[in-house]
């Protein structure tokens, strides 16, 4: 805990006593934007047509079955 750092360059601007940075300074960060910011070129909306029929199908198909047998425990 009590190690010691070596001395800051002294050239650097913003640079106090023991390498500090002033309060009325800001110190040097990395950069708040990246290379993903902004909005995507290419926007889709919802699914395409092949996938929703293919629910639709399936969707009818099982209620034809339940429908079917329902009918014939009735008989």
């Amino acid at each position: 805990m009590g190690t010691q750092h070596p001395e800051p360059d002294r050239g650097a601007p913003g640079l106090g006593p023991g390498g500090g940075v002033p309060p009325e300074e800001t110190p040097a960060a990395e950069g708040s934007t990246g290379a993903e910011t902004g909005p995507r070129d290419k926007q889709t909306r919802g699914w395409s047509k092949g996938p929703v029929i293919l629910l639709g199908i399936l969707v009818v198909l099982c209620a034809a079955f339940f429908i079917a047998y329902a009918v014939t425990v009735a008989l």
